[in-house]
């Protein structure tokens, strides 16, 4: 867990305010230009405080519903109780909802980090019945450390129009990870449904080979039964997926992991129905120093079926790849579209637009050091690689983990761990780039 690692050597110092700010926010946004090759607007949506807003959003970054509403989490912040004595807070649910020219924010839920969950890490998913899932990577039970290994909840809206300023959401846990052969500490993919409602994801560690497993989790009669679709051995299968999976229209999976494989490189792995189980089959071996290694988020899969996706570190620059999965003639071809140099590259899935561009973000690098936003256009059988904006460190935020989103209108929104001017040393912001 080598991001989890690093965030707790950052914020641990943060000294969280008493005081419980109110829960509904608007704010003035205010606009910088970007110091890149083309003319974009940047805009800083919201700079988190801390408090009941949340701090520090990691993997889960944005999702965007129909109507335009941005819906994140953040790993802190939120409720301060006994239960979070590990970081000092357990992390928040948000909403931001576009009024006008500006963003009214609100929190949805704080978790208590007791059997509700705790440091929600993964994307935002829309179910079919209009309620929003997903999970957190500590809390729901006393394993894994004492600190839980990991909740799948539902949040539901209020059930009648909400006149007050303060109209927390309703949380429904799904399913409390054991760490045992189910799996445990559940990160870094949004979850996937299938036609009928039930949900699919990854967990990161446990299962039967202690290397984490895909599972399902099947709602009937009011209840959701998890099933273990399949347990990753370490071995040429890989292990620790850090990614959810992506459905194809076939219903076959695909996804990635982070430990293991050939090469111990991790791999890129299909999922298909077999009969009345499920067949694994690798269809990469991540090669450290070529392909990169460690990708989080879900893959993007385009409507010719190719595959893209990203890699944190190493690779041929060292700071990681963006690449592609290609099926012709019967089999898979893995090409690196760039690699980055620096420490940190791209942790979290590319967004295409209509053009067939192609836009990530950097956990570090840039001009300045703190990340970027890219965007890789296709070109001559090649791909031409533009940064959009260098974080600086400061109100603009730092280190951007987690989903971005594209909206109708080419516009780019997602969030940075740290910087900004709120807490010490900053808990990060929600961002807008429009073209």
């Amino acid at each position: 867990m080598p991001k989890q690692k690093q965030l707790a050597a950052s914020v641990l110092d943060i000294n969280f305010q008493a005081e419980i700010i109110a829960l509904v926010l608007v704010f003035i946004v205010t606009t910088m230009t970007i110091p890149a090759a083309q003319a974009q607007t940047f805009t800083v949506l919201h700079t988190f405080t801390g408090t009941a807003d949340g701090a520090n959003p990691l993997d889960a970054g944005l999702a965007m519903d129909g109507a335009g509403s941005l819906y994140g989490a953040t790993a802190l912040g939120g409720p301060q109780t006994e239960a979070c004595s590990y970081f000092g807070s357990c992390g928040t649910v948000f909403k931001l909802s576009p009024r006008g020219s500006s963003w009214t924010f609100d929190t949805l839920y704080g978790f208590t980090g007791g059997s509700d969950g705790n440091y929600p890490d993964a994307p935002i998913a829309f179910g079919p019945d209009g309620v929003i899932y997903s999970t957190t990577f500590f809390g729901g039970s006393n394993n894994c450390n004492y600190h839980g290994c990991g909740v799948v909840y539902s949040l539901r809206p209020p059930a009648a129009f909400c006149r007050s300023a303060l109209c927390p959401w309703s949380e429904t846990v799904l399913y409390r990870f054991t760490g045992e052969s189910d799996g445990g500490e559940p990160a870094g993919g949004a979850l996937a449904f299938d036609q009928t409602g039930n949900l699919y994801g990854t967990a990161a560690t446990g299962g039967a080979h202690a290397h984490g497993d895909v599972y399902e989790l099947v709602h009937n009669s009011g209840q959701w039964t998890l099933n273990v679709l399949y347990s990753f051995t370490g071995q040429s299968d890989g292990g620790a997926s850090w990614s959810g999976v992506t459905f194809a229209s076939a219903g076959n999976m695909y996804g990635t992991t982070a430990d293991g494989g050939l090469y111990q490189g991790g791999t890129a792995f299909e999922l298909s129905p077999s009969g009345t189980g499920w067949n694994l089959t690798p269809i990469h071996q991540f090669v450290l120093d070529a392909d990169g290694y460690l990708g989080v988020g879900n893959l993007l899969l385009d409507s010719s079926g190719n595959l893209r996706g990203t890699n944190e570190h190493f690779g041929m620059g060292g700071g990681g790849t963006a690449y592609e999965l290609t099926f012709s003639n019967g089999s898979w071809h893995f090409s690196v579209l760039h690699s980055f140099s620096g420490g940190y590259g791209p942790q979290g899935a590319m967004v295409m637009d209509q053009a067939g561009n192609l836009y990530g973000t950097t956990v570090g690098g840039g001009a300045y050091g703190p990340g970027t936003v890219f965007k890789l256009t296709p070109s001559d059988g090649g791909w031409n690689y533009t940064v959009l904006h260098n974080f600086t460190g400061g109100s603009d935020g730092a280190n951007p983990y987690g989903q971005i989103v594209l909206d109708g209108n080419d516009n780019l929104y997602g969030t940075t761990s740290e910087g900004g001017t709120g807490c010490n040393g900053g808990c990060g912001v929600v961002w807008k780039i429009a073209p």
